[in-house]
Order: structure tokens, then C-alpha cells, then sequence
């Protein structure tokens, strides 16, 4: 019944996808890239959403939740600030460039140099990041929902292997043949499934603790009075997501990633005008603020079904290394109907599929439209053009199926590590892309010399600082946290580029910003309202959980 439903959801969504992007073609680079430009603010909402709520979230996040408990939703909360931003001060910008990638507009405003050098940061960081990431919790993931190293009678770590290629295959076809809509598309649909899953995990999670005679909220009463801590927002010194930490590390993180990250953001390039853009936007920022209930609260209720029944502490492998990350699939397993499981795990297929395919669509676009015709074949055809993505996309998912279980396998408190991995590059890119918009004058050189002592700076404070699992090295010795560390970058990286542009590192002429007419550029009119209901939103689920 499991592995039936699963593959029955999984061939619905293909073909529902197939269905309604059929005869789409690739006549022009916007067809395949950015959706002809056609999306709605539903598909931009859904397609956002999906393409983050990926494993890293879904499994990562859960984990970080079992062990440090409520303070970790400080990753979708500030996200949905961070939304807000982007509908209102950043998506304006980008459309009337009419841009497909964020290295099409550094090099208006800073020249070429900026926007390769950009690109390789970004296919690079895809590929050795992000992917194996989503990657290796993705099948960690699935193996426990379904049970796959018994049914399969293979070790754990060739069950990993072999679900990570059957990821890579199945997410491989619709980025590399569908395009952006195709992925947009599933991206909807499995979006659907997986708020409609997420809610019942938590749902029948409580009812399991809550017992027979108990509410929901009788669950959480028993959950908060075993561990007092588990429902406070603000982080304690010793968690790693401390209360400072949001308005340094954790907020710019989030900032990058939501307002300037190619493999996010691509979608609302392709949006049909700044309105339904906008709209698809807040929308999403709405669910953000709103998702710690899928993926935080499933996580502190694994934390107490651990400490208070025994069989779940069993199946878990509370004693042995890596429970936290095994801590969601197992709950799936134990708390959903049998009939629900293969569902549920379609659906978190359909969200590693999501981050994966369109992962490597952005690897594609930055590829064919940045280094392809910008510096191999200038007047390549759109047909050329799109076939060079897809050799890309190829190469990339190939490295990231390499790079999966060689760096991550073993290792406990990942998520804390992959977002500290993420800063190496997102820093120095934010630092520039504010410093850019905000400064008309500083010029191309300018963002390259605070590129290159941004990359190396946090590359040493990541890489070179001694830290390790039982020794944490200089960076928390001298900063508190990681994640201090990078605010202070960051802050230095701004003062760098302003102090360049003051000696002599300047544009001959300020820089204007042109509109090309790509888009319609009206704006919704309720967005500031709606956008600045849903900041009042995030900071009183903050004040509520506070203390």
C-alpha cells in the first residue's frame, strides 16, 4: 500500500505537469528560462514555496527543532520579513531591467567582470552545496518513510546512494526537458500536497501524545511542561540560533536568500507583471511566517515522544549518532495511517524534487544566458542556447550526486553547517548588491576587490578557523558566534567598497537604472499594506513566544 500510493502520486503530479505545459516549447530563451514571462502570482507563490520547503527545511529544520527546540523558526519567520522586501524594494528593480539572472544585473550596474565572476559563484556553490545537501537529507529522509533499507536489504549507505540517483534522474528530466514553467508547475502541485501532508504530521503527532482523551492543545501542555524551553523563541547563549543572532548572521542569510539568490528568485523573473509578482510574493511570505507549524513543531514533538516512549526512542536510534536527522521519517512512519505514508513520501519526493530541478534550471539560465552567450557563442540560437543549459544542468546534478554523501554522511547538526557553508558566498554578494543599489557611484572594481576579500575572509572564518564539532576555533572564541562573524564581514565589506569609491574607484557617469518594458511595472496597490501586516505578524509570533 505505501510504496503504491507513492508511486501513484508521484506519476499524478508528472502527468498533471506534462498536462498543463504541454506544447510550451523553447521558441525563445524567456519560453524556457523564465516561463515566457506568463507566471501568476499563484504559480510564483507556489513555486517559492516548494522550491525551499525542500528537505533542507522539511528533514533539516525538523532536526535542528528536535534538538534546540522553538528558536530555530527564526529561519521562516525572518524569511517572511525578508519576503516583504523583496515585493517591495527589490522585485521592482529587477523587473524593470527585465533581467533573467542576478549576474545580468550586476553587470549593468558594475560591467562584466562582476557578472562572471558572480555566475561561477553561483553554479559552483549549486553544485557543491546546495544540491548534496537537499540530496543526502532527501534520501535520509525517504529511506526511514519507507522503510527502503529492509524492503531494498541494503546498507544504509547504499540505500542513500541509490535514492540520491533516483532523485537526480527523476528531477534531472523536468529541469533539463521542461524548462522553468514545467518546474513552476509541479512545483504548485506538489506545494499543495505538501502543506496538506505537513499539517497532518502535526496533527496526528499532537493526537499521538495527546492521547485518546486529550486535545491538541493538552499535547502541547504536556510538551512544554517536560521541557520548558521547547516553545521559546528567543534563542539561549548556548543555541545556534541565538536571540543576537537575528539581527546579524540569521537576518542577512535570510536576506540574500530571499532577495538575491538566482535559484529562488529566477521565478518572480517570470512573472507576468510587478502586480501578480508582488502578489505571488506576500502570498508567500504569508505561509512562511506560517510554516513553523510543519516544520518546527513536528521536531520538538519528536523531542518528547523520544524522552517519554521507549518504542519511538527505538526506531529513532535515540542513543546512536544522527536521531536527529532520522527523527522526522520516523515520525511519519509511526504516527500516519499506513495509507497516508506513500502519499506523504510522494510529496517529499516532490519537494526534493522541487529544490533539485529547480536548482539546476537556475544553473542552466546562469550558464547559457552568462558564459555561453556572453563569451562562447554570442550568436547562439535559442535552440543552441537551451541545449548548452541542459549540458550543464547534466554536469551539475552529476557533481552533486558525487559530493552528497562524501560531505555530509556522518555528520551531526547539519543544517547548522550548511547555512554556515551558504554565508561563504552570500556575504559578499549581498554586501555588493546593497552597496549597488543604494550608491550610484562606486564602480565594476570596486565590487570585484570587496568580492574577492569577502570570499576570502569568510572562507577562512568557515574553513581555516579550527573549528570543528568538540573545538570551535577562534571565530567563537573571539565573536560569540558563527554567525556574528558574518555580520561583522558584512558590515566591513560595506565600509570597504564606500571607502573605495571615496579614493578613486568610481563610474565616469552615476549610474541610472533604464526601464527596458520587459513587464508591466504598475504596482498592487495593497502591497505596502499587506506587506506591513505580515511584518507585524512575524514580530508578535516572536513577542507571544518570547518568555
Amino acid at each position: 500500500m505505501t510504496i503504491a500510493t507513492f508511486l501513484f502520486f508521484t506519476a499524478l503530479v508528472a502527468f498533471a505537469t506534462w498536462w498543463v505545459t504541454r506544447g510550451g516549447g523553447e521558441s525563445t530563451d524567456e519560453s524556457y528560462f523564465l516561463a515566457g514571462r506568463s507566471l501568476t502570482g499563484v504559480f510564483i507563490a507556489g513555486s517559492l514555496l516548494l522550491t525551499n520547503l525542500s528537505t533542507e527545511q522539511l528533514i533539516g529544520l525538523n532536526a535542528a527543532a528536535f534538538t534546540e527546540g522553538l528558536s530555530v523558526m527564526a529561519w521562516e519567520v525572518v524569511a517572511g520579513i525578508s519576503l516583504v522586501a523583496l515585493a517591495l524594494v527589490f522585485l521592482p528593480r529587477y523587473l524593470k531591467s527585465g533581467i533573467a539572472t542576478i549576474p545580468q544585473f550586476f553587470e549593468e550596474r558594475y560591467g562584466s567582470g562582476v557578472r562572471t565572476l558572480t555566475t561561477f559563484l553561483f553554479v559552483i556553490a549549486y553544485m557543491l552545496i546546495l544540491l548534496p545537501f537537499v540530496l543526502y537529507l532527501g534520501a535520509n529522509g525517504l529511506s526511514g518513510m519507507l522503510e527502503l533499507e529492509s524492503r531494498l536489504n541494503m546498507t544504509q549507505i547504499q540505500t542513500i546512494w541509490t535514492v540520491i540517483i533516483f532523485i537526480a534522474t527523476v528531477g534531472g528530466a523536468y529541469a533539463i526537458w521542461g524548462g522553468l514553467k514545467a518546474v513552476a508547475v509541479s512545483d504548485t502541485f506538489n506545494g499543495a500536497g505538501l502543506l496538506i501532508g505537513g499539517l497532518m504530521i502535526t496533527y496526528f503527532t499532537l493526537s499521538t501524545i495527546a492521547g485518546e482523551d486529550g486535545s491538541l492543545l493538552t499535547a502541547l501542555s504536556l510538551i512544554a511542561d517536560r521541557d520548558p524551553d521547547a516553545f521559546r523563541s528567543l534563542g539561549s547563549a548556548d543555541e545556534d540560533v541565538s536571540w543576537p543572532t537575528l539581527i546579524t548572521g540569521v537576518l542577512l542569510l535570510n536576506f540574500f536568500y530571499w532577495s538575491t539568490n538566482q535559484q529562488i528568485i529566477q521565478r518572480t523573473f517570470g512573472a507576468k507583471n510587478l502586480a501578480e509578482g508582488q502578489k505571488g510574493v506576500l502570498l508567500a511570505a504569508f505561509f512562511k511566517i506560517l510554516a513553523p507549524l510543519i516544520l518546527v513543531l513536528p521536531g520538538i514533538a519528536a523531542a518528547y515522544l523520544v524522552a517519554t516512549n521507549p518504542e519511538f526512542a527505538e526506531r529513532v536510534g535515540a542513543t546512536t549518532d544522527g536521531a536527529a536527522n532520522r527523527a522526522y521519517g520516523t515520525l511519519v512512519v509511526s504516527v500516519l495511517p499506513e495509507s497516508l505514508v506513500g502519499f506523504f513520501a510522494a510529496v517529499v519526493v516532490g519537494s526534493i524534487l522541487s529544490t533539485f530541478n529547480s536548482v539546476l534550471n537556475s544553473s542552466a539560465t546562469l550558464f547559457s544566458l552568462d558564459i555561453y552567450k556572453k563569451f562562447i557563442r554570442p550568436q547562439a540560437s535559442t535552440h543552441q542556447a537551451v541545449l548548452s543549459g541542459q549540458l550543464c544542468s547534466f554536469v551539475v546534478a552529476v557533481f552533486a550526486v558525487i559530493a552528497a554523501p562524501t560531505f555530509f554522511h556522518g555528520r551531526e547538526e547539519v543544517f547548522g553547517f550548511f547555512q554556515k557553508l551558504n554565508g561563504v558566498y552570500f556575504i559578499p554578494i549581498l554586501a555588493i548588491m546593497l552597496v549597488g543599489l543604494t550608491n550610484r557611484t562606486v564602480d565594476g572594481m570596486s565590487a570585484l576587490i570587496t568580492l574577492i576579500v569577502g570570499l576570502t575572509a569568510m572562507s577562512i572564518g568557515t574553513f581555516l578557523s579550527g573549528q570543528s564539532e568538540t573545538e570551535q576555533g577562534w571565530v567563537i572564541g573571539t565573536f560569540g558566534s558563527g554567525y556574528h562573524f558574518m555580520g561583522v564581514v558584512f558590515l566591513g565589506l560595506i565600509v570597504l567598497q564606500l571607502v573605495l569609491g571615496a579614493v578613486g574607484f568610481r563610474r565616469s557617469t552615476p549610474y541610472v537604472q533604464q526601464d527596458v518594458g520587459a513587464v508591466d511595472l504598475t504596482p498592487w496597490k495593497a502591497a505596502p499594506y499587506v506587506g506591513g501586516g505580515l511584518i507585524l505578524l512575524a514580530i508578535s509570533l516572536y513577542a507571544v513566544f518570547a518568555f
